[in-house]
């Protein structure tokens, strides 16, 4: 405050403090479209980013593990040594799961490396929210035919393992032990990507409330 002294009186002069637009240290409000980001939406980015470098890793190992799945040997029926051939390719159930790991591996690897390149490029992640909704439906559509291929291969699996009930059929998992270990592993794995597309679904959930 300062006064100076003239004829007609004193003159007021306040100065008010200089205000700062943004406080130091506040947070920052992302603009849309993928804008300048806080720090906590570039960690939801880079989570996305891991967690679909896991699923590939899973699903391709899933699918490796069956397609290596085969084994001959010999089962004992009414006293009867049987020559027995067991592989992947024999059931229908397994082709299916190979056929969808195979298709979220490339769905996972395309994702990936489109957000990679956006986020090197300092390009927004997700350009719009049309793409935002695009990502969400082939997650959920991925992360569905995950749970069925695991779900049906499972199915076949049980039934190896049990054989059939009143009947002579016997548990093909004792002489084809390591085919149906390999099977095992890489069910295991599909339910496992499948739990890492739900996740990416909720990424996805999580970024279209903030649009």
């Amino acid at each position: 405050m300062m006064t100076n002294g003239s004829k007609n009186g004193p003159d007021l002069v306040i100065q008010l403090p200089e205000t700062k637009a943004v406080a130091e240290g506040g947070p920052r409000v992302p603009e849309k479209n993928g804008g300048p980001k806080v720090d906590g939406y570039r960690t939801a980015d880079v989570m996305h980013v891991l967690i679909r470098l896991v699923c590939i890793f899973t699903s391709v190992t899933a699918m490796s593990v069956m397609i290596t799945a085969k084994q001959a040997s010999t089962i004992s029926l009414y006293g009867f040594g049987i020559p027995v051939n067991s592989k992947w390719s024999f059931s229908d159930s397994f082709e299916y799961l190979v056929g969808v790991c195979g298709a979220v591996a490339i769905h996972s690897l395309l994702q990936s490396g489109i957000k990679l390149w956006r986020m090197l490029s300092k390009s927004p992640i997700i350009p719009s929210r049309n793409h935002a909704w695009l990502i969400f439906a082939g997650d959920q559509i991925f992360a569905y035919a995950m749970m069925s291929a695991g779900s049906a291969a499972s199915g076949v699996t049980n039934l190896n393992r049990t054989g059939i009930r009143h009947s002579a059929l016997p548990n093909f998992c004792k002489p084809l032990h390591h085919f149906c270990d390999r099977v095992a592993v890489a069910i295991a794995l599909t339910f496992l990507s499948c739990f890492l597309l739900a996740v990416s679904v909720v990424l996805d959930v999580a970024w279209l409330s903030k649009c």
